[in-house]
């Protein structure tokens, strides 16, 4: 066990099979900090790099919907990060368009900041967006992150199960393709896809199956699931997952302004008329 020295644990927020967050206090000035934890006593060498690498990754990122990285714990073999308490993980489904509005836009600012500081997250879900009380929305979990514009890949170990269903297909390293920032964008679009239908595009357990599906099959339309979806909103995530990254939209900006016009006629007139999507992309 660590010795933490300085904080106090309050309460486990989650867990995985490779780690543990808790909800925690810094006891210097009762700042409210989040604790990430390796579970295993001995963590095996590509833990400790990816806990290092979220580490240096965050600690200068100027992103107001990041959550703060503090500090690396590092006694005997076990090591915990230090960050700001952002909050509790996204519901993986939404009831209220105008509230998913508020979600989606806040998750495309904060991957147009990651872009300017050329940061491609790679591990883009909504166990990885945590929302507080006051409906704020802060990402979280740069261990696979990338400080590169753009990156050649291969289907690595650092790509986990619970990360299959949402990766690109650029990003299974089946397809001869580098990854940039529009990687992100398909991982988005999964990601809208869920909180909108409660359902994953692509659902199974064997992973192979999965990377096949991410390459050569369509998802369902969302609006097929839940009929409550406007057509242009199913389209605005379709585009998002299409195949190839020149399909998908090309800068947050473009997908920011579609939101935008999407929650504004939504909120007027309980509508939204079609309009042409990325026309401002």
């Amino acid at each position: 066990m660590i010795n933490f020295d300085g904080y106090r644990l309050i309460q486990e927020v989650y867990s995985t099979e490779r780690v543990v967050v808790y909800r925690g206090e810094r006891e210097s000035d009762q700042t409210s900090v989040a604790i990430k934890i390796l579970r295993s006593e001995y963590p095996s060498t590509r833990d400790i790099l990816l806990f290092r690498s979220h580490y240096m990754i965050t600690k200068n990122l100027d992103n107001s919907g990041v959550c703060k990285t503090y500090s690396l714990l590092h006694d005997r073999n076990g090591f915990a990060l230090v960050m700001e308490f952002g909050g509790s993980p996204l519901p993986q489904a939404w009831n209220s368009l105008s509230d998913f509005f508020d979600v989606a836009l806040q998750m495309t600012e904060i991957l147009a900041g990651l872009y300017t500081a050329h940061i491609i997250h790679k591990a883009i879900k909504p166990q990885h967006f945590l929302i507080n009380s006051l409906k704020l929305v802060k990402l979280i979990d740069f261990g696979i992150a990338s400080l590169l514009p753009k990156e050649e890949i291969e289907l690595q170990s650092s790509v986990k199960n619970g990360t299959l269903p949402y990766i690109s297909p650029e990003q299974t390293g089946r397809m001869n393709r580098g990854i940039d920032y529009r990687s992100d964008f398909y991982s988005l679009g999964v990601t809208f896809y869920e909180l909108l239908t409660g359902r994953l595009p692509f659902e199974s357990i064997d992973p192979l199956e999965l990377v096949h599906c991410h390459i050569a099959r369509q998802p369902t339309p969302p609006r097929l699931l839940n009929p409550d979806i406007p057509v242009v909103l199913n389209d605005i995530v379709l585009k998002l997952m299409a195949k190839t990254a020149q399909e998908r939209y090309q800068t947050a900006f473009g997908l920011k302004h579609d939101l935008e016009k999407c929650r504004h006629e939504y909120i007027t007139t309980q509508s939204i008329q079609y309009f042409t999507l990325g026309d401002r992309d």
